[in-house]
């Protein structure tokens, strides 16, 4: 018998920073009331993808009574653009006061799990390294990075297993938006998502930042420009859980400082997958996660 469909509350959450009101658009995934689990907060990728791809994570909430809430970072999807920021607007810390209002709003900051994918890894990471919050309980960090240098390594050496039209299209990034989204395509049907055709929230979120009518502001911020957490990651408190995939952009050199450094690490690499095991083995992720958040 399979579960029963999630209870989905979705929104828009007022967000004030350095005297501006901004919204947060959110999805709720069961009831925060009645839980009987500890809430899942779960960051999207980027910066500056959307929520739409992560929607695969109800199946927690269906199957083992997780109350799950995703949202779209500031200057994505349904929250507010903000296309006229300067580049150094957009830092780590205005991504996790962001996601402090979003727990305070909720009540939940007492206790919660914090997950990220890729981008939303690094902001997960960087929230309990730089605030030790009192409510964290679990982390998740899946399919990300402990350096933008190690990313772009794994990146450069994956890059060179395409035709060099995809390479050249990868290397001259938006400065020729029409061959970067053809060649970016072609390099995340073998490294980002090996489901054919792309599940069409993979497709939605790709185009939101990518596609002729994205916004790319947030994704071309140098927020990520020479960033580490590998000489911080001793700083992690919680038990924190290391997911990719055999065919994982997040090859294992590029998360392995989080299982070698953080105290509490459990690290498992799904052999069916590549950089979105949460869809690609979905039930096998789904499992292993609540397994680690009981």
């Amino acid at each position: 018998m399979s579960a029963a469909p999630a209870k989905m509350t979705d929104g828009k959450i007022d967000f004030k920073y350095n005297g501006e009101t901004f919204q947060t658009y959110f999805k709720l995934f069961g009831d925060l009331a009645n839980r009987t689990r500890t809430p899942l907060i779960f960051l999207h990728g980027g910066p500056g993808l959307v929520h739409d791809y992560l929607v695969p994570f109800a199946e927690l909430t269906e199957k083992y009574n997780v109350p799950v809430i995703i949202y779209d970072q500031l200057g994505n999807g349904l929250s507010t653009h903000l296309k006229d920021k300067p580049p150094t607007f957009w830092t780590v810390d205005l991504f996790i006061d962001e996601l402090v209002n979003l727990l305070t709003h909720f009540s939940i900051q007492d206790d919660f799990d914090l997950g990220g994918h890729s981008w939303g890894g690094i902001l997960a990471s960087e929230f309990e390294v730089r605030r030790q919050p009192k409510g964290l309980k679990h982390l998740i960090l899946s399919d990300s990075l402990a350096s933008s240098a190690l990313w772009n390594q794994s990146n450069m050496q994956l890059m060179q297993t395409f035709p060099k039209e995809v390479q050249e299209g990868l290397g001259g990034g938006m400065k020729n938006p029409e061959k970067f989204w053809s060649a970016l395509q072609e390099f995340h049907s073998v490294y980002g998502c090996t489901i054919k055709p792309f599940p069409k929230e993979y497709l939605y979120t790709m185009e939101q930042v990518f596609g002729p009518n994205g916004d790319p502001t947030v994704a071309s911020a140098p927020i990520l420009s020479n960033w580490t957490i590998v000489d911080r990651l001793h700083l992690v408190r919680v038990p924190t859980f290391v997911i990719n995939g055999r065919k994982d952009i997040s090859q294992d050199f590029v998360v392995k400082p989080f299982f070698d450094k953080i105290q509490k690490a459990k690290w498992v690499t799904l052999e069916k997958s590549s950089h979105t095991p949460f869809v690609e083995e979905q039930e096998r992720y789904m499992q292993l996660v609540s397994d680690f958040l009981a």
